[in-house]
């Protein structure tokens, strides 16, 4: 009895619990094909390589929470990064040309996000071919904004974000910081009303919950996180690039599926979405360590996934039982 009662609340309160497992095991494997994997310089440049889908996978988290799905984050993430660019760059890369173009950044998640939230929660359209269709819109922009990659920022940005602050790595702070914003919203009524949303639309509604608004919110918070995500890669690549984000879209929802968070809502966090994603590297990471033969390597990889998201199901039945 007790052993089937600490396996339960384990499982219920705890639903990353098999992508911390997993994560273990890459980190095993990483250690033993690259000796140098465990030194805090290859940790920290491991973070800052995986840091991008991480942001967009917890925006992600909120938007799944609630039984939605956003399809157009990848798509944000190109659109902030030309426009951040195009404002350094465009400005002489002046000190308040880089701290418009962060702004401009920031503003532009959100208000892409915002589009999505209206157009999915108060005009009622369907998230999925909504979010597929304004991923499209913002897609275009991009390429409007910058037909190619190209562009480069001032020394200054991409040195701050490779650096670090009081002996920490720059990006362990944003990381840091992603965590506690998630810790500090996970307390907050909107959370709650995330979840009842997820859970029963129809009945979050009926108990007075403001569903339309928390949908917003969730969308919102996605459209930010993909901004912020976009200012790392432009720390990261010191250019812009509008087809960058184009493989964040789909990593991010898998790394919210491998971090036990269920697509139909209610189930799972942002703790679990942050295993996923990085999860998602490490796998990267041990193909191209253990030297793959190329043509193996996309297999492998749709194999190891897929291990992962079968043991998810498992640990979800055993929650059901």
């Amino acid at each position: 009895m007790r052993a089937t009662a600490a396996s339960r609340f384990s499982t219920q309160r705890h639903p990353y619990l098999m992508a911390a497992v997993v994560f273990l095991v890459l980190c095993a494997v990483n250690a033993i094909l690259q000796p140098t994997f465990l030194r805090f310089g290859v940790a920290a440049s491991n973070v800052a390589a995986f840091l991008p889908m991480a942001l967009v996978a917890v925006g992600q988290t909120y938007v799944v929470l609630a039984s939605d799905i956003d399809l157009s984050a990848g798509a944000v993430v190109s659109l902030v990064n030309v426009v951040v660019v195009s404002i350094i760059d465009g400005m002489g890369g002046t000190g308040t040309s880089m701290a418009l173009g962060l702004v401009t950044g920031l503003a532009l998640g959100l208000l892409c996000g915002a589009v999505n939230g209206l157009c999915v929660a108060f005009l009622r359209f369907q998230p999925i071919v909504t979010t597929f269709a304004t991923g499209i819109v913002f897609a275009g922009f991009a390429l409007w904004v910058l037909p190619q990659a190209g562009r480069q920022v001032p020394p200054d940005l991409y040195l701050t974000y490779a650096g670090s602050l009081l002996g920490v790595p720059t990006v362990l702070w944003i990381l840091a910081a992603a965590i506690a914003f998630a810790a500090l919203v996970a307390r907050t009524r909107f959370y709650q009303a995330l979840r009842a949303t997820g859970g029963n639309m129809q009945a979050a509604y009926q108990t007075g919950v403001p569903v339309a608004r928390v949908r917003l919110g969730a969308y919102t918070i996605s459209g930010l996180f993909a901004a912020l995500a976009a200012l790392a890669l432009v720390g990261e690549t010191a250019s812009g690039d509008p087809l960058i984000g184009g493989a964040l879209t789909l990593s991010s929802v898998t790394a919210v599926v491998l971090g036990g968070t269920a697509l139909r809502g209610c189930v799972g966090g942002v703790a679990g979405s942050i295993l996923g994603a990085f999860i998602l590297g490490l796998i990267s990471n041990v193909i191209f360590f253990a030297q793959l033969p190329f043509e193996w390597q996309g297999l492998i990889q749709g194999l190891i996934i897929l291990a992962a998201l079968a043991g998810g199901v498992v640990m979800a039945r055993g929650r059901q039982d």
